[in-house]
C-alpha cells in the first residue's frame, strides 16, 4: 500500500469526487479524515470506508470559518497525532447557476470566493503548524479545467479556480523550506452525480466528449490515481505544479 498509515484530510469528502478521493486513498492504506459541511454524508462515507476494512474519521467542517477549520485540524491531531496530507477539495460548483457576469450579485461573488479560495487559505493555516513540526507534509488543491479554457457565464467560479493555481504556486515557494509539497489538480467536467449531469445539456456533453482525445465522459475514478500519486512519496520532489486531468481536452 502506497499510503499506509498516512493521515489525510479530504475536505468535501462526503460527496461526489471528494468521496471518490477518500475511498481511493483509504484503499491505499491511508487514515482518511472525511471533512464535509454535510455531516451526515461524511459519516456515510467514513462508514463505507470502515466496512471495506479501511480507517476513517468523519468530521463536520465549514471551510469558510477559521474556528471550524481549526477544530477540524485539532480533532484530527487528537485522533491520529499527525497530519500528512491536506486535500483542499471542498468547493461551490453545481449550486452555481451560469449567467452573464453583469447578473452576478456581489453577494454571490463573495460566497464563491469565500468557499473556493478563502476556504483553502483557512484550511492550510489550520494544518500548517502540524506539518511544520513534523518536518514534511503535502497540500493538494483542486482547481478546474475551466480556468484553462475560460468558460463563459461562470465568471466567479472560473476566477476562483484560476486563483487556486496562483495560490498553489505562491504557497509552494513559501513552504518549500518546510519540506511541504503544494500542488494542484485541474479536473475536466466530471460526472459525479445528477447535479453535475445537469450543468450541461446532452448536446453540450456530447460536444465535450468530441473535443477530448479520449472521447468519453470523465468520472471521479479518473482522478483518483493522480491524487494517490500526489499524496505518495513518489511525488516528494514535485511542488508548485498543476496537473491537468481531462482526457486530453486541454494540452499544455
Amino acid at each position: 500500500m502506497r499510503l499506509k498509515d498516512k493521515v489525510i484530510i479530504v475536505t468535501g469528502g462526503g460527496v461526489g469526487i471528494g468521496r471518490a478521493y477518500a475511498t481511493g486513498l483509504a484503499k491505499e492504506g491511508a487514515k482518511v479524515v472525511v471533512a464535509d459541511i454535510q455531516e451526515e454524508e461524511a459519516r456515510k462515507a467514513a462508514s463505507e470506508i470502515k466496512q471495506g476494512g479501511g480507517e476513517a474519521l468523519a468530521l463536520p467542517v465549514d471551510v469558510t470559518s477559521a474556528e471550524k477549520t481549526q477544530a477540524m485540524a485539532d480533532k484530527t491531531l487528537q485522533k491520529y497525532g499527525r497530519i500528512d496530507v491536506l486535500v483542499n477539495n471542498a468547493g461551490l460548483y453545481s449550486a452555481i447557476k451560469k449567467k452573464p457576469f453583469a447578473e452576478i450579485t456581489a453577494e454571490e461573488w463573495d460566497r464563491v470566493m469565500a468557499v473556493n479560495l478563502k476556504g483553502l487559505f483557512l484550511c492550510v493555516q489550520a494544518v500548517y503548524p502540524a506539518m511544520k513540526e513534523q518536518g514534511k507534509g503535502k497540500i493538494i488543491n483542486i482547481s478546474s479545467g475551466t480556468a484553462l479554457g475560460g468558460t463563459p457565464f461562470f465568471l466567479h467560479y472560473v476566477t476562483s479556480k484560476a486563483g487556486v493555481i496562483g495560490f498553489t504556486r505562491a504557497l509552494a515557494r513559501e513552504l518549500g523550506p518546510d519540506n511541504i509539497c503544494v500542488n494542484a489538480i485541474t479536473p475536466g467536467l466530471t460526472i459525479s452525480g445528477p447535479q453535475q449531469e445537469g450543468v450541461l445539456t446532452p448536446e453540450q456533453l456530447q460536444d465535450r466528449r468530441r473535443r477530448r482525445a479520449f472521447q468519453r465522459d470523465q468520472y471521479p475514478q479518473d482522478l483518483v490515481g493522480t491524487m494517490i500519486f500526489l499524496c505518495s512519496a513518489d511525488s516528494d520532489f514535485i511542488t508548485g505544479q498543476t496537473i491537468n486531468v481531462d482526457g486530453g481536452m486541454h494540452m499544455y
